[in-house]
């Protein structure tokens, strides 16, 4: 659908809904949404999270954000009308729909999918000639080469052939490193851009084993040249990455948020006079990123990412040497975030930021990404668009305690496996397919293609369930944001619990018994299916399996 077609659509939409029943923006300010005048003398383009979708699709903001010590309550712990509130966003306006999961469904069927890289290139394209291609630059903050079956199949090198023709110049990661260490270099010879990240280093062990003096595995940083600014970026991967995802990836690196020397990094490019504006190009998640703001000086901005938070506004964090603008750019390539700086003798002086959603009814596909995107889908587009089943609710995954595409695959594993209980993990990617559309394998693989998708039974204690439960809870709830890892709580099936986020680590959990049913006994045992281990690798059939085989029995 073209730009024309989809206001006439639109138009027509509001005329049958009434526009007193749903206020939606008029045509000529749909037309007008990306006009998105230059700024100052130079422009950081920023996405992140993209999780390997090349196509448009849907994707609803959570519902629930639970936030933990001093971000309770707070963004970017804001859902739905709060949000709307904090922002000042009308709502059911084209905002309310990018930002929260209200009136989802029937925002979603008017203004249609959001995202596609032939979508992002055109809205690219746009700003950069706007602004002049020697005076931006383009930032990919991670998580780019996981999360479809072609990213799979292709082990990345799909993803890298597209951020090339975006044109990003500069990325870190997280989950491309669990292609294993020799597949993220192999992809890193045919990247065009710079690939940083100042926290991880070789281990103690591989560094003797090698006989090297630097443990450092990737650049820490790059200064790029935007007309007269100079601007350095310093990459911060995720810094969680051996324990949240299999160490078996990743045997020789360690990874750490490494403070101390962030702030080593920071004062050398300050000493040597090398940059008039110094960015973090982080995948800590927001959360970190804004305690880290704190805790070290220098910084002018921390690009953010993993934690998948559409922040409309950067924070401004103070610390010891002035403040730090702290942001997030969404995920899905949902999202692209516009950084203007005006630099006045070496210094920033002002900016302007605006977090632009990326619906692809309003931004034509650009051609080139659009062939790219088509030969490599080609020679799997028949068992991609395979449909399985249809849809006969809402099936979303974002949210911190439930997602109901989660209760699907919880139950094909209870199903398919005869278990009681079964464990899901609270990924945060995956879209979203609305009422009545098809299911197809494509739309399975986007929520659980990963280098580790077997499944397992396990058979465990009522204490030991309590226990793992625990245990996620304080990678999310913890009070100091550094002990949180990210995601959502853990996925379960056949069985409740009541959790208080609040409370002391080993006190959040309680209530624990089977769906309708007693509450689990401490000592007695149970099935329990899962998925995703991240200890030693496990046998069981790829999860998509069971999924396909559950719903079509």
């Amino acid at each position: 659908m073209n730009r024309r077609d989809f206001i006439q659509t639109l138009a027509t939409a509001m005329m049958l809904s009434g526009c007193s029943a749903r206020q939606m923006l008029q045509p000529s300010k749909i037309d007008g949404f990306y006009n998105q005048p230059p700024f100052g003398h130079c422009s950081l383009l920023h996405l992140t999270d993209c999780h390997a979708q090349l196509m448009p699709v849907y994707y609803r903001e959570p519902d629930v954000s639970f936030g933990a010590g001093e971000g309770l309550g707070q963004p970017p712990h804001l859902a739905g009308q709060a949000l709307l509130d904090h922002y000042g966003f009308r709502p059911q306006s084209i905002e309310a729909h990018a930002f929260t999961h209200l009136d989802f469904v029937e925002a979603a069927r008017v203004y249609g999918k959001v995202g596609g890289f032939a979508h992002l290139a055109a809205l690219v394209k746009k700003l950069t000639a706007e602004r002049g291609t020697e005076n931006t630059l383009l930032l990919d903050g991670g998580d780019s080469w996981q999360g479809s079956a072609t990213a799979l199949w292709t082990q990345g090198r799909d993803m890298v052939a597209a951020a090339n023709l975006l044109g990003v110049d500069i990325m870190t990661g997280h989950w491309e490193f669990t292609y294993g260490p020799a597949q993220v270099m192999e992809n890193l010879k045919s990247f065009n851009g710079e690939f940083v990240a100042q926290n991880i280093a070789l281990t103690e062990e591989a560094l003797f084993e090698r006989d090297l003096e630097n443990p450092g595995v990737f650049k820490s940083y790059v200064i790029k040249q935007l007309g007269q600014t100079r601007v350095a970026v310093i990459g911060q991967a995720f810094p969680y990455t051996a324990i949240a995802n299999p160490k078996r990836f990743v045997p020789d690196w360690q990874f750490g948020i490494e403070e101390q020397n962030l702030q080593l990094t920071i004062d050398e490019i300050k000493r040597l006079k090398a940059a008039d504006v110094i960015v973090l190009l982080s995948h800590n998640g927001l959360d970190v990123d804004v305690k880290l703001a704190s805790q070290v000086s220098g910084l002018d901005f921390i690009l953010g990412g993993h934690t998948h938070d559409a922040l409309p506004i950067p924070f401004s964090v103070k610390n010891r040497g002035g403040q730090t603008w702290v942001t997030n750019a969404g995920s899905h390539g949902k999202f692209l975030a516009v950084l203007d700086l005006d630099i006045v003798n070496g210094r920033l002086r002002d900016f302007r930021y605006r977090l632009l959603p990326v619906f692809a009814n309003l931004l034509p596909p650009d051609p080139d990404m659009q062939g790219l995107i088509d030969s490599i889908r080609a020679p799997h587009l028949t068992k991609l668009q395979t449909p399985v089943a249809v849809a006969d609710q809402l099936l979303f995954r974002r949210d911190n305690f439930h997602g109901t595409f989660d209760q699907l695959i919880l139950d094909a594993l209870m199903t398919v496996h005869d278990a009681e209980i079964a464990f899901s993990p609270g990924f945060r990617w995956g879209h979203t397919v609305l009422p009545g559309d098809e299911i197809t394998f494509e739309d399975i693989m986007n929520h659980t293609a990963i280098t580790y998708p077997e499944t397992s039974i396990r058979r465990l204690k009522g204490h030991e369930i309590k226990s793992i439960l625990e245990d996620v809870a304080d990678n999310l709830f913890n009070k100091d944001p550094y002990y949180r890892q990210g995601g959502d709580m853990v996925r379960v099936g056949g069985m409740t619990f009541r959790c208080n986020p609040g409370a002391a680590m080993g006190s959040r959990i309680s209530d624990l018994a089977l769906t309708g049913s007693a509450l689990l006994q401490a000592n007695k045992t149970y099935k329990v299916a899962g998925w995703a281990g991240v200890g030693e690798p496990l046998s069981g059939a790829p999860v998509w399996d069971a999924v396909v085989k559950y719903l079509k029995s």
